[in-house]
């Protein structure tokens, strides 16, 4: 974050809300009419603007406190009680707000954050134009500031905001300003969400606003400017991407000494930080055609259900039928479009040429779904894994021989650091047998069970009268990519003799 860009137009952007200052003070003039209600002065002041601003527009040079006393009055007279000599007070104070009486110019000052130092600022919003020396009436037209502030009480600009974005973009790199063009994409971005947000609000809206024909036009109309905008911008990004790269291959080639390596950075951050907006805004695109094809077909299937519901048969057909005297084809051309259809069942000769099904029937076996393993191949499986829980078996009292108990994250660590045994922490059995063990925990000899009859006699004859208690612990230990297990605590009881 640049401390200095952040302040860049400092002084413009203060300036510009300074523009609003009479009508602040108009603001903060307490008027009443004669029913005591308080009178908006701020509000009159904008009409003041828009007055002059028609005049202006117009051509109409001599207007002064008596012409806008009257379009006040025609303007408000239905919600102020005002008299007339009090209208003519109210078109002073206004017009002395916005131009002294002195004639002087208004000024302000400020303290610029971005020079470091105050500044002054001038502003002219009326100025004098005739004076009719009969009536004694000065004349006034809209002057520079007043223009500046009427267009910013309007936003032409929000919807274009991005296009205009874009070029400001092309004119950047155009100069070689490129940091000030890297600024300008991440504006860019913050212009492409508030299209998204926009987009969002007006889904939302086409579902449950959608109540009529005229209604549903409406919203038709603005999702098809705002599609044609989006793909007029993207355009835009296309041709804004391919002068990027013409800019970084102008860098690239041109510079043989690479004196302007940080403007080549700059070139290629900016290239891709245009490439992800763009790809944002064509998201956007998708849901805008999304919006034409799905959320408004959804609403016109609405409308049509909707008069559905509300036809009533009695009332829009049967007693118009029964009260006019109608023609007789009148009457048929109403009551046709509730008949059933006409249905006719034909069969066409030529059917019989098409091709036949046949079907040859035949007693079919049950095949298995799964191989079936061989009795033997099963028993040599469980005899292979005897002896592997054996051999871990044999390597778990080893360690608990110098020690009453023993957790797995100790045991694996053990391993690992034994070349000949670190392979075994690869094999699933290991970790297999511990859930086994935890399962029958405590290990004795009346944990024996017929089915497993030969696996626990095997172990039981290792173990030799010591019995096992094993306890989860809260931890998971990652001990292989491919193996994660709870770690456990292994609790010995009774002597064990030397095994190995």
């Amino acid at each position: 974050m640049d401390v200095k860009d952040i302040m860049q137009g400092y002084g413009e952007r203060y300036s510009r809300l300074l523009l609003f200052e009479p009508l602040n003070k108009l603001s903060a003039m307490q008027k009443k009419d004669r029913q005591n209600v308080p009178i908006d002065m701020r509000g009159l002041g904008l009409l003041t603007l828009l007055y002059f601003f028609e005049q202006k527009i117009m051509r109409n040079t001599k207007v002064g406190k008596k012409q806008l006393s009257e379009f006040l009055h025609s303007a408000t007279a239905e919600t102020m009680d005002v008299t007339k000599e009090e209208y003519d007070g109210l078109a002073r104070s206004i017009i002395e707000t916005f131009r002294p009486g002195t004639g002087k110019v208004k000024t302000a000052e400020y303290y610029n954050w971005e020079t470091g130092q105050m500044d002054t600022v001038s502003y002219q919003y009326l100025k004098a134009s005739a004076f009719n020396a009969a009536t004694n009436e000065q004349f006034y037209v809209l002057d520079e500031h007043g223009l500046e502030l009427v267009f910013a009480t309007k936003e032409f600009y929000s919807e274009f905001q991005l296009s205009i974005s874009q070029l400001v973009l092309r004119k950047q790199l155009e100069k070689g300003e490129f940091k000030g063009a890297l600024r300008q994409i991440n504006e860019m971005r913050v212009a492409v969400e508030s299209i998204e947000e926009q987009l969002s609000r007006l889904q939302h809206e086409i579902r449950r606003n959608i109540i009529s024909n005229e209604v549903f036009s409406r919203y038709e109309k603005l999702v098809e400017d705002i599609s044609f905008r989006l793909k007029y911008e993207n355009d835009e990004f296309n041709e804004l991407q391919q002068f990027v790269l013409e800019a970084k291959d102008r860098l690239y080639y041109k510079d043989t000494s690479k004196k302007e390596i940080d403007a080549y950075n700059l070139v290629l951050t900016i290239s891709y930080e245009l490439e992800s907006v763009h790809a944002y805004h064509t998201t956007l695109l998708q849901k805008s055609i999304e919006l034409q094809t799905t959320a408004l077909e959804a609403a016109k299937e609405a409308l049509y259900y909707i008069g559905v519901e509300s036809f009533n048969f009695d009332l829009d057909v049967t007693a118009r039928i029964i009260s006019y005297p109608l023609p007789v084809d009148v009457l048929k051309a109403m009551v046709v479009p509730f008949l059933q259809v006409d249905e006719q069942q034909q069969w066409s000769l030529f059917s019989i040429f098409d091709k036949q099904n046949i079907y040859e029937e035949r007693v079919e076996k049950d095949i298995p779904t799964l191989l079936e393993i061989d009795e033997q191949e099963e028993n040599l499986q469980k005899q292979q894994m005897v002896e592997f829980y054996s051999v871990v078996l044999k390597l778990l009292l080893k360690a608990l021989q110098q020690q009453e108990e023993i957790t797995l994250q100790q045991w694996f660590d053990q391993l690992q650091q034994d070349e000949q045994l670190a392979p075994l922490l690869q094999s699933r059995f290991v970790y297999d047998f511990f859930l086994l063990l935890h399962q029958r925990s405590p290990i004795e000899i009346q944990n024996e069970v017929k089915e497993e009859a030969y696996l626990w006699s095997t172990l039981h004859r290792i173990l030799d009268g010591v019995a096992l208690d094993i306890v989860e612990l809260p931890d998971i230990l990652h001990v292989t990519e491919r193996f994660t297990i709870q770690n456990m605590r292994i609790t010995k009881r009774g002597e064990t003799r030397d095994v190995l």
